[in-house]
C-alpha cells in the first residue's frame, strides 16, 4: 500500500474512504533504563529508546495499514506520527492518515 505523507495523491483521481489510524503503546524495560540512565551521565543517543521507539512506529503504521486495507483502500494520504509519555516508562504512538480508493 502507498503511503503520502502530502494532502493528495497527484495526477490521481481518488474516493476518500476516511480516517484510518493505528497505535501501539510500548514500554521500557530495565535493561534500557539503566544503560539510558548511565547516557545522561555522559550524553549522546540512547540507542534502546530509538530502537523502541522505531519498533512502536512501525507497529502502528502496520496496524493502520490494515485498517485501510480492510476498508479496500488503495494507498493513505496524508499520513502523520504523533507519540506521547501515557505513565512513567511508556509511552504511545500514533501513525494516522486518510484511506483512499483509486478511481
Amino acid at each position: 500500500m502507498k503511503l503520502l505523507s502530502i494532502e493528495n495523491y497527484p495526477g490521481k483521481e481518488y474516493e476518500a474512504l476516511g480516517l484510518v489510524k493505528g497505535t501501539v503503546v510500548q514500554s521500557k524495560n530495565i535493561g534500557r533504563d539503566f544503560m539510558a540512565g548511565m547516557k545522561t551521565i555522559v550524553g549522546g543517543e540512547i540507542k534502546g529508546y530509538t530502537e523502541m521507539l522505531n519498533e512502536a512506529r512501525q507497529l502502528a503504521t502496520n496496524r493502520m495499514v490494515d485498517e485501510a486495507a480492510a476498508l479496500g483502500a488503495d494507498a493513505i494520504i496524508g499520513v502523520r506520527y504523533g507519540s506521547s509519555a501515557v505513565m512513567q516508562g511508556a509511552a504511545e504512538v500514533i501513525a494516522y492518515g486518510t484511506a483512499i480508493k483509486l478511481l
